[in-house]
């Protein structure tokens, strides 16, 4: 599983034990943060620092990009990323030294805050299920079963952990706090019975099963009497291929005689929609007004629009109703665990992240703009950075000489 998913792992060097630790805040000289008297330690930072380096890397290798990894998890001094980031790209050994430590310090910006917000979330999941008496997984058990389903030989895992960055007692954190999460989201989710699966397909009928349809052919012309000209040579007998080549100001008309399938309402400008949704198969419509010009047309086919039935859509409620219900229950779980602990969650200045220290303050502005990571989606890795991109290109155009 990806640092960048919901349920990051914790590292094996901050746990929640069986019982839930006093509300402390100091934060010990050798962690990043303390939550309700639970350090997360440097070393547990640093260490996720780098399994979100190799995430991104792998992101990467995925969309056909080669990019190495660069951990920059040093907020004080960017001088190690500098030099890694030279000995790994040599296209960019000449660039600035200042140019290069504000690279690293927006990657560090982009993955500590990333890193930051998971492993203190993960606490609150922990210690959120502990409140509310839930029990943990048989870690020995019911982790052997889940790491046998994943990987079903040992040299799978042992692949898996070395692309990774992470060891099997990281594994065991995450089967433990990804179990916890699951169990306190299903507490929250609502049933999906029969009444609620009725009430939804009453209120959405008209989008399950498709609506009517029409095949026709249609003309546009720039005139009025271009329109009217091509109506009375339909009228006449010429046929819809020999109009379009000599009246129609739309291309693709003129080459397949204005034939349109499987057309739906609301697809064509107002006037357009109206005849054609207006008229009958077969009789020749126009001259019309439009927009874009002057329209003539005929349906040659109406398909009529068929309704599911409350069975045969039964099946796609159920799945609707069901993830919104979870992603209801998440976002209550969150919000729940978020009240009971966030007071008591406090970061170091350099590891501050909004979401999750309370005692976040914001960075001071200054003139000078740093570079805007590009936006991100399903298909991109989260924790781009402009150090990434300058560093990907650099990659390529030393590959093309």
């Amino acid at each position: 599983m990806r640092i960048s998913r919901k349920l990051a792992a914790l590292a094996a060097f901050f746990v929640v034990g069986g019982a839930v630790a006093g509300c402390g805040s100091s934060i010990p000289g050798n962690s990043v943060a303390n939550i309700a008297g639970n350090p997360i330690t440097l070393q547990a930072f640093n260490h996720w620092m780098y399994v979100a380096a190799k995430d991104q890397s792998a992101q990467y290798a995925e969309q056909g990009q080669a990019v190495p990894v660069i951990v920059s998890s040093n907020p004080k001094d960017f001088t190690t990323c500098v030099r890694n980031v030279r000995a790994a790209y040599p296209t960019l050994r000449k660039t600035s030294e200042a140019t290069l430590k504000s690279d690293c310090k927006q990657l560090f910006t982009q993955s500590s805050a990333q890193v930051m917000q998971f492993l203190v979330e993960g606490y609150w999941y922990q210690g959120e299920a502990h409140k509310l008496g839930i029990k943990a997984p048989n870690i020995d058990k019911d982790f052997n079963k889940y790491i046998k389903k994943q990987w079903p030989t040992q040299k799978a895992l042992s692949t898996y952990l070395k692309s990774s960055g992470q060891t099997l007692q990281d594994l065991r954190f995450q089967y433990r706090v990804e179990t916890l999460y699951l169990k306190l989201v299903k507490k929250y989710e609502k049933p999906i019975t029969k009444a609620s699966i009725a009430s939804y397909y009453a209120a959405h009928k008209s989008t399950f099963g498709t609506p009517e349809s029409r095949d026709l052919h249609l003309v546009r012309t720039k005139t009025q009497a271009q329109a009217q000209a091509a109506l009375n040579a339909l009228k006449s007998g010429q046929s819809w291929t020999a109009v379009a080549k000599s009246y129609s100001s739309d291309p693709t008309a003129k080459t397949n005689g204005g034939t349109l399938s499987g057309i739906t309402s609301g697809e064509e400008e107002s006037a357009v929609n109206t005849a054609i949704f207006g008229n009958p198969v077969g009789k020749l419509v126009g001259p019309i007004k439009g927009i874009f010009g002057w329209y003539v047309l005929e349906n040659t086919k109406i398909t009529p629009a068929v309704t599911e039935s409350l069975a045969q859509a039964t099946k796609t409620i159920k799945a609707d109703l069901t993830q919104t219900q979870q992603s209801t229950a998440e976002a209550k779980v969150t919000k729940l665990a978020k009240a009971s602990y966030f007071k008591n969650s406090t970061c170091r200045s350099d590891y501050q992240v909004q979401a999750v220290c309370s005692n976040y303050k914001a960075p001071k502005t200054t003139t000078t703009s740093t570079p805007t990571a590009p936006a991100t989606t399903p298909s991109t890795p989260s924790t781009t950075a402009t150090l990434t991109k300058t560093a990907t290109t650099a990659t390529k155009t030393s590959t093309t000489k």
